[in-house]
């Protein structure tokens, strides 16, 4: 069964795959500017401020002097992102020299930037209008609540009578790979989808913003305007509440699929409506590699393969359950079992040994995350072993060739099956072959000259 990767992108990587016109459109854009210098690799940013304000272009051999020998490679990969934002803009002479210069449209952005200085993209709601406003900590708890709530609907998409919460919008984004729907069918999880919930928080949500910005289109909207709306989303203040009447029509509808996912959260007012950004909505701004945003790890793997997950959420019992025997099933405590059986119907729905494994790590309380490895490795070896087990027989299409009517024809025929490569087994004894079944024509027109 082939394996489906599934890869998490972040917002520069979707900037970066923009056309040249809407990319320089978006430098207009101050927050964007800072977004992007933001997320720039420090040499990156070094460059950037040293040519801010450079009217004519630098050539490339005099940039290599600004580092010594031994930085030359990050030299090399900050040029290429550079490059790849359009921050920088190549440019060759008659002499075939390379020079670089900054993108016109960035530079004025960013220059004004830094004389004027940064205003927030929206002003919050005075407390006279809103009231009081949720805690960090109950806003935190509806966040987890919602997403958690988002992902069992994707678990439980098979039960139909099971009713739907997910808008439209983001029902598109689940259909697109991580569910399968025939007529007359339930949808079903793909292997991407069983994939999908093994990956951490922060991976899920950028894979599915990237999938939303995707599939923008087909609803009519520009994917650079909803890239735009969503990078100034990010420098919005954490429960902080705003006005839902200030933004334009494509931008509402976008905060309304954001509330799907828990990243902000909606309230009414007697005569305003307003909506309040979660901590899942900074992870927008975060790194896939920054570890600080992900959650406390909960899963404790003995030796004897039984798994103690200190958990009351439905969600990680179904998470465990996608490679795992639960056993039962306390108000804190969920207590299981990795059996052949049970990773047998993992690996049987596209979740490799690796993808369980990294899960395990990746969860593991932290009461042995701090030991090495946090996953006994009879354990973790059992596991890939299993999965090789089951790999072990391969499916090839053949043909059985026996009854020659003599040993020089059943020998010629097994040399000639051995050249064109389609021989798989023989038996000298008793006169047969095996073949592939690619090899099936050519071996009968052989045998047929035999004749």
């Amino acid at each position: 069964m082939p394996q489906v990767k599934i890869i998490a992108k972040n917002f520069m990587d979707m900037v970066a795959a923009l056309p040249a016109m809407k990319l320089d459109k978006l430098y207009e854009n101050t927050f964007i500017c800072e977004a992007v210098l933001r997320s720039l690799p420090p040499l990156a940013k070094k460059y950037v401020l040293q040519m801010l304000y450079l009217v004519g272009p630098i050539t490339a051999k005099s940039m290599e002097e600004w580092v010594l020998a031994d930085g030359l490679s990050k030299h090399r990969g900050a040029i290429d992102r550079l490059l790849q934002l359009r921050v920088f803009l190549e440019a060759t002479d008659r002499k075939k020299e390379t020079s670089y210069k900054l993108n016109p449209k960035f530079q004025d952005s960013l220059q004004k930037y830094l004389v004027y200085g940064g205003a927030v993209p929206t002003e919050p709601m005075p407390s006279i209008i809103t009231g009081r406003l949720p805690t960090l900590d109950s806003l935190e708890a509806y966040a987890l609540e919602q997403w958690e709530c988002f992902l069992l609907q994707l678990i439980s998409s098979g039960q139909p009578e099971r009713p739907s919460s997910i808008g439209s919008s983001m029902l598109k984004v689940f259909q697109r790979g991580l569910l399968s729907s025939r007529e007359s069918e339930a949808p079903k999880l793909t292997e991407s989808g069983f994939q999908f919930l093994l990956m951490d928080t922060n991976a899920q949500l950028w894979y599915i913003i990237r999938e939303y910005i995707s599939t923008s289109q087909d609803r009519g909207v520009d994917p650079a305007d909803l890239i735009s709306f969503l990078l100034e989303f990010s420098f919005h203040s954490l429960g902080e509440a705003y006005n839902l009447n200030t933004l334009s029509e494509v931008q509402r509808n976008a905060i309304k699929d954001l509330a799907d996912l828990g990243l902000v959260k909606l309230q009414q007012g007697r005569k305003e409506s307003w909506f309040i950004p979660t901590k899942l909505a900074t992870n927008l701004s975060v790194s896939l590699s920054d570890t600080s945003s992900r959650k406390q790890g909960f899963v404790v793997v003995e030796t004897n393969f039984r798994m103690y997950a200190y958990s009351s959420s439905k969600l990680h019992c179904e998470i465990l359950r996608l490679f795992s025997r639960i056993e039962y099933q306390l108000p804190n405590l969920i207590v299981a079992a990795i059996t052949k059986e049970s990773l047998y119907n993992a690996f049987e729905n596209g979740i490799t040994a690796e993808q369980i494994i990294s899960f395990l790590q990746q969860n593991a309380h932290p009461r042995v995350a701090e030991k090495t490895p946090s996953v006994p490795e009879n354990v973790s070896d059992q596991i890939r072993l299993w999965e090789t087990d089951r790999n072990r027989v391969e499916m090839i299409p053949s043909h059985l060739y026996e009854d020659f009517p003599s040993k020089d024809v059943f020998e010629a025929a097994s040399d000639f099956a051995r050249e064109i490569g389609g021989l798989l087994w023989e038996d000298s004894k008793k006169m047969r072959l095996i073949v592939r079944g690619e090899s099936h024509q050519d071996m009968r027109d052989f045998l047929r000259r035999q004749k």
